[in-house]
């Protein structure tokens, strides 16, 4: 029975433009051949870091929304522990509300103002 799933991931930041691709398209295809369907990706870029990790301040974020078979998520971490650009990780269980709030934020549902939302409603 699949699940569904979020995880993010923090990429060293020494990493090149393409390094960091490579890093993000590697671990989407451990996701894809594992029959996970990928209903959302979301690359953050370089982010300020609120503690230094590895001595380091910043971090290329990316995040990946998806439908899995509950092994795959030890797969995937066990991934995630073998890869040295990995500096953190986090994959969480999502719930039916959790879902539902995605699939309104990626509609942009939060960032309207109040004329909007009131225009919206007409």
């Amino acid at each position: 029975m699949k699940k569904d799933y979020e995880t993010v991931f923090i990429l060293t930041p020494v990493l090149s433009e393409t390094q960091m691709k490579d890093a993000v398209a590697k671990f989407k295809k451990i996701l894809t051949e594992s029959k996970a369907k990928i209903v959302n990706e979301e690359n953050w870029g370089l982010r300020k870091l609120a503690y230094p990790i590895q001595h380091k301040t910043t971090g290329f974020y990316q995040l990946f929304e998806f439908s899995a078979e509950p092994s795959v998520i030890s797969k995937l971490e066990t991934e995630y522990k073998r890869d040295e650009k990995v500096m953190r990780f986090l994959t969480v269980g999502l719930d039916k509300h959790a879902v539902i709030y995605n699939e309104r934020r990626k509609k942009g549902e939060f960032n309207k103002s109040k004329e909007e939302k009131e225009e919206a409603k007409v």
